[in-house]
């Protein structure tokens, strides 16, 4: 298999970082560039290896349409705004893209659906085979049990997380949700503070927690009178979204055009 040239737009960042380990140590990806904001005191520096610090012969840019231009497929991991941006200009340029960014809105995962009507694309809230044996095992459960048994999911992350629910939580709400055969919006609860009512039935609730540099947490839990199930994942590193993401891009080169998820990936049933 001929390596596939991947660039990284947000290089420096925490996931940025992990993806910059992932893609030098895959036999069949080559990283080919790495991009950061304009203001950034690591422009014109070479790309390291996370982990082993060995210095790779790339500089670090700020021209992230002449990464895209140059690149097979690109991962993003940055924010709401840039990822959409970065969708106009991989569409541009034919260039497959791998998006990791959470907080999207409806507004903006359509105007993802509509670039993938000429690019291939892969969408995820999250990159771990484990996580997405998640997303399947809540949906079959929600399927299954009635609702009798009431749906809370609950989700820990680093004190830097700026958004809440994670996007891997309201992603586990609407496998939970399809389950039962409703959309999310009419069953979500988010938040519960002071004197609230009491919990309706069918409701699935979110709590968020913060603290430390807990990497993710995840735990759905179904309960009913006297019984209780709970399907959990703990993630102890950002290397195993890094990963999955590397994955999804090898994947994803040479699709036809599509919005793709990992369930694709993975060929889990949808």
């Amino acid at each position: 298999m001929s390596q596939i040239k991947i660039g990284i737009i947000g290089c420096l960042g925490r996931m940025g970082q992990a993806l910059t380990a992932a893609v030098i140590d895959h036999e069949n990806a080559a990283l080919i560039g790495g991009s950061e904001m304009s203001n950034n005191d690591q422009i014109g520096q070479l790309m390291k290896h996370p982990g082993t610090g060995v210095e790779t012969n790339i500089k670090i840019t700020h021209d992230a349409e002449e990464l895209i231009k140059t690149a097979d497929v690109v991962l993003d991991f940055t924010c709401p705004t840039a990822t959409i941006l970065h969708a106009a200009l991989a569409e541009k340029h034919k260039t497959s893209l791998v998006i990791g960014t959470t907080g999207l809105d409806q507004q903006d995962e359509e105007t993802l659906q509509k670039s993938a009507n000429s690019n291939s694309i892969v969408y995820a809230s999250n990159f771990s085979a484990g996580v997405n044996l998640l997303f399947y095992l809540t949906r079959k459960t929600a399927s299954i049990l009635e609702e009798d048994f009431d749906i809370e999911i609950i989700e820990m992350h680093h004190r830097d997380k700026v958004d809440a629910p994670s996007g891997t939580a309201l992603s586990l709400g609407k496998e939970a949700a399809a389950g039962r055969g409703k959309p999310l919006a009419d069953i979500m609860d988010r938040a519960r503070d002071g004197i609230t009512e009491k919990r309706k039935k069918g409701n699935i609730g979110f709590a968020s927690l913060r603290g430390g540099n807990v990497a993710g947490e995840h735990t759905v839990s179904f309960n009913a009178d006297d019984e209780r199930i709970e399907l959990t994942h703990k993630a102890g590193d950002r290397a195993i979204f890094a990963r999955g993401a590397v994955k999804a891009a090898l994947w994803v080169h040479g699709k036809k055009p599509g919005l793709y998820d990992m369930f694709d990936v993975l060929g889990l049933e949808k």
